[in-house]
């Protein structure tokens, strides 16, 4: 099947290939995409340079070589704007110091279960969709994996389905609709429900490309195929227009 979301893809920069190995384990079981595991932070900047899509990046603070993990995080925040999270089985107050100054988005502290990694990797995307780097490196921080998150992160939104999150085009999702406390966003090929009010998932999204047409739907513009009276297409689905957004809707589609 064609589907019209991307599996977030992590890059691990760690020397002990056991480890790394049974991090990339945990993370495809979570239906993560690994892009690569590097050795060295020398591997690493080659294969960001390679994958200009990496969403996020592990990085163990102690590496092997002449660049350990925090000079690599340092050249990753002048260069490539990418969020990290530290990887780290050290906690003497000099490295921790350092580690803060680099602003990483969340840590995993070593030996690790697959829960501390799932919630470290959304910690940090939800960190990153902030603006907000970790200010506790190594201070365990509560949050809850049931959470609800609607990340925005540069053209796509980042949504939860099964314990993981999804990267989604914004250009490719079709129309959000509510139902009381509930929203679905739907996209060609799949569906997400959010125990959300429309209303808050509707601020992730830009202005100029999507619009509200009811009190229950907000439409992406550039996915109407077409209209009869009331109501929009949207390949199979006929979506209602009330009265109260009618005039707004129907000028902007008659000017485009």
């Amino acid at each position: 099947m064609n589907r019209n979301f991307k599996k977030v893809r992590i890059l691990i920069v760690e020397d002990e290939i056991l480890i790394a190995q049974d991090i990339a384990n945990r993370l495809i079981a979570i239906n993560y995409e690994i892009v690569g595991i590097a050795a060295f932070a020398e591997r690493a900047l080659q294969l960001i340079e390679t994958n200009k899509d990496i969403d996020i990046i592990l990085i163990d603070i102690i590496l092997r070589g002449n660049v350990d993990g925090i000079e690599l995080a340092r050249t990753i925040n002048e260069m490539y704007n990418i969020p990290f999270i530290f990887l780290t089985s050290h906690a003497d107050s000099s490295m921790v110091e350092r580690a803060k100054n680099v602003k990483p988005y969340a840590y995993i502290l070593k030996p690790f279960n697959d829960l501390q990694v799932s919630i470290a990797l959304e910690l940090a995307l939800v960190n990153y969709s902030n603006n907000a780097p970790s200010e506790e490196i190594l201070k365990k921080r509560a949050f809850s994996e049931k959470e609800n998150q609607v990340l925005q992160i540069k053209d796509s939104l980042f949504l939860k389905k099964d314990n993981h999150f999804e990267r989604v085009l914004i250009k490719e999702i079709l129309f959000l609709k509510a139902d009381s406390n509930y929203c679905t966003i739907v996209t060609k090929a799949e569906r997400f429900l959010y125990s959300m009010v429309l209303k808050k998932i509707e601020t992730h999204l830009p202005t100029h490309q999507f619009i509200r047409v009811h009190r229950s739907y907000v439409v992406n513009v550039n996915s109407v195929n077409g209209f009869e009276g009331n109501r929009l297409f949207i390949g199979e689905n006929k979506i209602p227009v009330s009265k109260l957004h009618r005039n707004e809707v129907f000028k902007l589609f008659h000017t485009i």
